[in-house]
């Protein structure tokens, strides 16, 4: 917080209370998680832990980024390679699925960042927008679509759909799914949750596609002065 350069001991120090975070994140206790609950689980002083981490905000951005910013994650690599038309289908369920593993793999990291969003954390709405950047940009170009100035209505497509993919996954890893659906039985959820993620595959493949078709379909002029399609 001092702008000091952090020696081995202070990394050392760091590194143990994001581990904690981590650790209580992804355990099964559903106790909400608190500074002070991370400072038991690291074995520092509130006052130490302040020296790193002035608030929750801070402490779960750092979380954040170990387990999102710096893996490289499967849905993204679903979007490196160009979907080919005749495999588009399968292509967009293979991503949807990835998605959603994703997000119930990382649901309550996941949940606490949107619940700080939605409360007006400016500093994890900004981490939420730049995050989806990516996956925007990837999916224009599974468009075949720049997104630059005058391709706005792809840009926009591309960001509805991200937004809807995420919104839903937002639902699936809530925990009162089971009464928000009325599906108690875990099979029925299940099965369930695998519809959605098939509906969410089956809108971004018509809109996919779409677009291709449209891009297809654009007349270009010719040296000639004659329209013709591109080649």
């Amino acid at each position: 917080m001092s702008g000091q350069r952090l020696g081995p001991k202070g990394l050392g120090t760091r590194e143990r209370i994001v581990k904690a975070m981590l650790d209580l994140v992804e355990s099964d206790d559903e106790m909400p998680i608190t500074l002070s609950a991370v400072a038991r689980k690291a074995s520092v002083r509130m006052s130490n832990l302040y020296l790193y981490f002035p608030d929750l905000g801070e402490l779960l951005l750092a979380a954040l980024r170990r387990a999102v910013d710096e893996q490289d994650l499967p849905y993204m690599r679903c979007l490196r390679d160009r979907w080919p038309d005749g495999e588009l289908s399968r292509c967009c369920e293979i991503f949807v699925h990835a998605y959603f593993h994703f997000w119930q793999s990382h649901a309550r990291l996941l949940q606490m960042r949107n619940n700080l969003a939605d409360a007006r954390d400016m500093r994890l709405i900004d981490y939420r927008n730049r995050i989806s950047a990516p996956l925007i940009t990837l999916l224009l170009a599974q468009m075949d679509a720049s997104g630059e100035e005058g391709d706005n209505g792809s840009r926009d497509c591309a960001t509805a759909l991200v937004t809807g993919l995420e919104r839903m996954a937002t639902v699936v890893i809530n925990p009162d799914f089971a009464a928000m659906t009325s599906l108690h039985d875990k099979s029925e959820r299940t099965l369930f949750i695998a519809r959605l993620a098939c509906a969410e595959a089956k809108i971004i493949e018509y809109t996919v596609s779409r677009l291709r078709q449209q891009r297809e379909a654009v007349p270009t002029i010719n040296c000639s002065g004659r329209a013709g399609r591109p080649t």
